[in-house]
């Protein structure tokens, strides 16, 4: 597992294992989030399993897949409940973490300057300057 912290509270993840939420409870993580659609994986990292092994060590499970380049308003806000509703640490995953650090970015934007999530996106690894524009947009749409 590759945990890389995007604020105190959120880390981002590539696939995770079932044997990795253990670590994860151990590490004292309350939500996890998968954004990886179920067509993306196997039956032992599809949604249900990972949920159950969430479960079975006292962390909740958001489902809230996207494709890349599909990701809606809906799945920004269903982002940012689950992190600003949980009691602890939260991990994101999807196949890399850039998707699970996107949509973080887009419900942050407007809160956290727009260079401060550019920084951190890029000191793990993930190229964001080509979504300032949108990301300032953003900004000023989470303002209102």
């Amino acid at each position: 597992m590759d945990l890389r912290q995007i604020t105190e509270g959120y880390s981002v993840t590539p696939q995770i294992e079932p044997a990795d939420v253990a670590t994860l409870a151990e590490m004292g993580v309350k939500t996890l989030i998968c954004n990886r659609p179920d067509s993306e994986n196997p039956p032992p990292l599809q949604a249900a399993a990972m949920q159950a092994e969430a479960e079975a060590h006292g962390i909740n499970f958001v489902f809230n897949p996207f494709q890349g380049n599909a990701m809606t308003q809906d799945n920004v806000e269903e982002q940012a409940d689950a992190i600003a509703g949980s009691d602890g640490p939260v991990v994101g995953y999807c196949a890399s973490g850039n998707r699970s650090t996107v949509v973080w970015a887009f419900g942050a934007a407007g809160t956290v300057p727009v260079d401060q999530i550019i920084e951190v996106a890029t000191s793990h690894g993930y190229r964001f300057e080509q979504l300032r524009p949108a990301l300032e947009a953003a900004a000023v749409q989470n303002a209102e």
